[in-house]
């Protein structure tokens, strides 16, 4: 049994070059701290960071061997929505639902009720499958969790 090459640091998006191979990982994917991975040429490397860490995409793995691996988003199923963006982007908010705003879209994961709901509210929805890059947390940094953290709402 060989050891797995390890990544126990991140290079910031931006400050490197020449990656000597890449990894594409969907958003929940991108939320770890200690995971196996295989890179797009199949090579396996162990990812065991300090702390859980959010990836965005464009980032790369430095390998204990000095190798970098690119992190791409990979692509996954979601709901592009346009229409009255300003007013679908509240009700999307107010669900507490990862979010990626962009000029003319927003775009969504995949959600049969949250479909439902926007078409309701006059957006036009189209399934795609792409990468899903949204928002960070309120504060700059993190992860807008989903709305069933159990917590209590008074709607009238």
């Amino acid at each position: 049994m060989s050891l797995l090459n390890r990544a126990s640091r991140i290079v910031p998006s931006g400050s490197w070059s020449a990656a000597a191979d890449h990894v594409a990982l969907d958003y929940e994917a991108r939320f770890l701290r200690r995971k196996r991975l295989v890179a797009a040429s199949g090579a396996e490397f162990l990812v065991d960071l300090a702390e859980v860490t959010n990836l965005r995409g464009g980032e790369a793995f430095a390998l204990e061997d000095g190798r970098l691996i690119e992190v791409r988003c990979g692509l996954e199923p979601v709901l592009v929505v346009t229409g009255d963006l300003t007013r679908l982007a509240w009700h999307i908010g107010n669900r507490h639902t990862p979010c990626q705003i962009e000029t003319d879209r927003l775009v969504i994961r995949d959600d049969h009720v949250l479909e439902a709901m926007l078409r309701g509210l006059g957006a036009r929805v189209e399934k795609r499958m792409e990468p899903f890059r949204p928002e960070s947390g309120a504060y700059g940094t993190g992860r807008t969790m989903g709305h069933d953290h159990g917590h209590f709402h008074a709607h009238a």
